[in-house]
């Protein structure tokens, strides 16, 4: 027989490439068992994409079968650790309080429009915030907060080169449009477009912030999955408007979040263009795209809602210009926002609570 120490001696030499130790002292070694024949290993793994646990397995197998694998039948199971746990672990932003990713299983449904709005929002509620615009392909935050143009400082800290983000309306920003040509477009396969992403994360020097939100890009992909690799997260708001081809988009988005292994909370749904009311019938509501379908598709799904955005030209007209229309205080669309933000930090202290 050989002992659990020997075992310990030999995984150690197996590196975690998101915590940068290796297993054993990272402590991701569940089960150890040993008979006169096999030898059993569970791992688990912070990374929850399936290339990742793959890898990670085919590593311990091959250390464990060099050693042992004359005498021992060698298994190994690696399993996602929770959502809770990943967060428990997070050594990426510490001093960020909370993590959320605004996403939509749609594009065209406002995203980017209400992740702004929610930012500015947030600030004049009294946060300190800090925005991603992790939509790679189409990064339209620089427009929505008038700093095309910019380009992010490097500053050195504490013998660290790190990414300074641009700053307007009191929300910290990053942009890969920061990084590109406003005219062309940004042709990139998955791997780069996710190191892009985990540079903006973990380069940049956030500081401290009561608010980090990621705008995600449309639909269910790579960097999806490198945001929850990087950085976990606690929690996720899905954009959808009323209008049955958005809303089955937006319930693969959220089963997308709560698949075993990732299961990030879902803050809420927010219906946007939820109705349209023209300037000179200011009474009147008109449901272009139907009615309550994100409302309802919230309630079927057991998830909060967190409210209605109307359409309104003016919103359009502010995030062109670069004053996002959250600004418009006293307003229909600025209390409409005010609404959004209030129920949204109501939801993230009762996810904490």
């Amino acid at each position: 027989m050989i002992s659990r120490e020997e075992i310990l001696n030999v995984l150690a030499n197996i590196q975690d490439p998101d915590s940068k130790q290796d297993i054993v002292s990272a402590n991701l070694l569940g089960k150890i068992e040993i008979d006169e024949s096999r030898i059993f290993i569970q791992v688990n793994s912070i990374n929850p994409a399936l290339h990742a646990r793959k890898r990670m397995e085919e590593a311990v197998r091959f250390r464990l079968t060099n050693e042992f694998g004359k005498q021992f039948k060698i298994e190994c199971e690696v399993k996602t650790v929770s959502g809770n746990e990943r967060k428990s672990r997070r050594n990426v932003l510490p001093e960020v309080s909370h993590v959320v990713a605004i996403a939509s299983g749609k594009g065209g449904v406002g995203k980017s429009t209400l992740t702004a709005n929610l930012a500015v929002g947030l600030v004049q509620a009294g946060f300190t915030v800090g925005l991603i615009d992790a939509d790679i392909y189409g990064p339209s935050m620089p427009t929505m907060f008038d700093v095309i143009g910019e380009r992010p400082k490097m500053i050195e800290i504490n013998g660290k080169s790190l990414i300074e983000p641009v700053e307007n309306h009191g929300v910290k920003l990053l942009s890969i449009g920061f990084f590109t040509d406003q005219e062309n477009a940004v042709v990139w396969r998955g791997p780069m477009a996710s190191k892009a992403l985990t540079q903006m994360i973990t380069e940049a020097n956030w500081g401290k912030l009561d608010f980090l939100l990621v705008d995600l890009p449309p639909g269910t992909g790579d960097i999806h999955l490198s945001l929850l690799q990087t950085l976990p997260l606690d929690g996720v708001v899905i954009i959808s408007t009323p209008q049955e081809v958005a809303l089955a988009d937006a319930r693969r988005g959220v089963n997308m979040f709560k698949v075993e292994g990732l299961q990030v909370p879902i803050v809420g749904i927010v219906e946007n263009m939820a109705w349209f009311t023209p300037e000179e019938l200011p009474e009147n509501k008109y449901y272009i795209f139907g009615r309550d379908g994100a409302k309802n598709l919230a309630n079927g799904m057991g998830i909060e809602f967190l409210g209605a955005i109307p359409l309104v030209q003016s919103i359009r007209e502010a995030g062109d210009v670069g004053r996002p229309a959250v600004l418009q205080r006293g307003s229909i669309i600025g209390l409409a926002f005010d609404e959004l933000v209030h129920n949204f930090v109501q939801r993230i202290q009762n996810l904490k609570s």
